[in-house]
């Protein structure tokens, strides 16, 4: 029980009539009437208010999506003759960032009500949603009744999983995913599969004049590309892909745009592998097709995070080139500020040609980019230290574009872009690969 706003009232009049007895003796008694009285009368209201009222149910999805929002449900349900006004919390995991906690609701007499609040999950992993903790007023308002009522929601928090529903959305409309350009047909169609509506930006070559003439409307032929290749991801979890962007983690962002492309893939009919490592391999999972192969991809990911380790390129080439014998696009997600890690990996790329496609992605950083333009903290231009901090910047810049040409010179594929931009652009340059029949 706490003592309510009500109760701290009530008590002023008692402390009131004290002082009055430091002035008047004869207001002692009144004052130890009034005492015993105020007593009385909370532990009455305090007897009443003994039984728990209230039960709380919880719905909340068994799989959640890092960095957004989720929507959990509860139904709370009144036993009182009487309205109640409850307030919820919740006790929530590591990591969660409640948005609508605590939850107020006006409960009618032995009534029921809704609501909802939404969690923003920070770290992947397996999880649980604690107890309930409930407060209301007693029948006369001097208490305020806290409850604790047990409950256990098990839940795993995966990578984006929800920009794979709506990609799944948008398919079933027959409409690209947004932000993802349609790929054209360059170097030779494959397979034909389907006629179909002429849609702005298709070649003039693939209208089907007849089709055309029999329906007086633009109809062009859809081919399909080469199926049952293989895409397998290199997740590097060393400690520069703790660097955060936008909210997220690098390896997250990466984690993020493999299980989008793994979908996207699979349902290419194209088979998708994993693995992550650091100093060594952590995780692999072997390339697979069908409708459960990006399941695979997430089952076997998302309880890593990236370590304060040094990444070793040579251990993850090592266990590729014994596990995968087919020609594979190899897209390895990683982030390189020294020479040393620059000329490794640069060695590690020629080893991969001409067996398989590499396709690298070391991530720009957006806040190094800035200071090189110019836009350099106010901290440093006070200090005087503007024009070294852009220096420094623009250092950095031209390092990576140095190693950006370089890694293309020798025959690899690399996706230049931010963080925030990758998981289209990885989509894209997938599609351009096969489009092009590289792989």
């Amino acid at each position: 029980m706490i003592p309510s706003r009500a109760f701290v009232l009530v008590a002023v009049g008692p402390v009131l009539l004290s002082l009055a007895t430091l002035a008047d003796k004869s207001l002692v008694w009144p004052m130890i009437g009034l005492d015993g009285a105020v007593l009385l009368l909370a532990a009455f209201d305090a007897l009443l208010a003994r039984k728990r009222l209230v039960h709380v149910d919880r719905r909340a999805p068994n799989v959640m999506s890092i960095g957004k929002p989720n929507h959990v449900e509860l139904e709370v349900r009144s036993y009182a003759s009487r309205k109640l006004n409850v307030e919820i919390s919740q006790d929530l995991f590591e990591g969660a960032i409640p948005d609508g906690l605590p939850v107020k609701l006006s409960l009618p007499a032995k009534g029921r009500a809704r609501a909802k609040y939404r969690v923003v999950p920070g770290r992947r992993g397996a999880y649980e949603l604690g107890d309930h903790f409930v407060r209301y007023h007693s029948p006369l308002g001097l208490w305020i009744r806290q409850l604790r009522i047990p409950q256990r929601s098990f839940l795993k928090v995966y990578p984006d999983i929800q920009a794979v529903r709506a990609y799944e959305l948008q398919a079933m409309k027959d409409r690209d995913v947004a932000g993802v350009r349609a790929s054209r047909r360059r170097g030779g169609e494959s397979e034909f599969e389907r006629l179909r509506e002429y849609r702005r930006g298709d070649e003039f070559r693939s209208i089907d004049w007849k089709a055309t003439a029999r329906n007086s409307k633009l109809i062009a032929r859809e081919y399909q590309l080469e199926r049952n290749q293989n895409v397998l991801f290199l997740l590097d979890a060393g400690r520069l892909m703790t660097a955060e962007a936008q909210g997220l983690s690098l390896f997250d962002h990466a984690l993020n745009a493999t299980l989008m492309l793994s979908h996207v893939a699979s349902r290419a009919g194209d088979q998708v592998g994993l693995l992550a490592f650091s100093d060594t391999v952590k995780s692999y999972a072997p390339c697979a097709g069908g409708a459960g192969a990006a399941s695979r991809i997430v089952q076997a990911a998302y309880h890593l995070h990236p370590e304060i380790t040094e990444t070793n390129f040579g251990a993850a080439i090592e266990q590729l080139g014994i596990r995968v014998k087919k020609r594979t696009l190899i897209v390895l997600f990683t982030q390189i500020v020294d020479d040393v890690a620059a000329q490794e990996l640069l060695k590690l790329m020629r080893g991969l040609l001409p067996r398989h496609l590499p396709l690298l992605v070391p991530f720009r950083d957006i806040e190094v980019d800035a200071l090189a333009l110019g836009q350099t903290p106010d901290t440093a231009e006070a200090t005087g230290t503007g024009p070294f901090v852009r220096a420094a910047a623009a250092e950095l810049v031209s390092f990576r574009d140095r190693l950006v040409r370089d890694l293309k010179r020798r025959g690899a594929h690399v996706l230049d872009c931010t963080p925030g931009d990758l998981t289209p652009a990885l989509i894209n340059r997938y599609l351009e690969i096969k489009a092009r029949h590289l792989l």
